[in-house]
């Protein structure tokens, strides 16, 4: 499952959801400390894992 990260726009609080597409895809989000609805998604790094070596 992706890994996305947000901000809340009311308290100013970090966190990052672990969640499947289908549920980012609802757009539902609250921050876990102040339960707000007015989050904004940061830009993040990403890891992949392939086969092939580089």
């Amino acid at each position: 499952m992706p890994t996305y990260e947000f901000i809340c726009e009311k308290c100013h609080k970090p966190f990052t959801l672990l969640i499947s597409i289908s549920e980012y895809e609802k757009k539902k989000f609250r921050c876990p400390k102040c339960k707000s609805l007015k989050v904004k998604q940061q830009v993040s790094a990403f890891q992949t894992v392939t086969s092939k070596k580089s």
